[in-house]
């Protein structure tokens, strides 16, 4: 009896600690910063990253082309 009550517990345990590394989906307030620099791409100047601003940008998603 004992070892069964030892066993569930560490069970118990090992469930709740492996739930915590489930990675959510995003949620409506999840901020898209595609070019990983820190500013949400609603306020970023330069989407992409590529040097030029989005305004005189041609594809303001897309690194490769200016």
């Amino acid at each position: 009896m004992w070892k069964r009550l030892c066993l569930v517990a560490a069970s118990a345990v090992a469930l709740s600690t492996l739930s915590a590394c489930v990675v959510a989906p995003a949620r409506p307030g999840y901020v898209h910063d595609a070019d990983r620099d820190g500013v949400p791409n609603t306020y970023d100047r330069d989407r992409d990253n590529d040097g030029a601003p989005n305004r005189y940008d041609d594809r303001p998603r897309n690194p490769y082309r200016r």
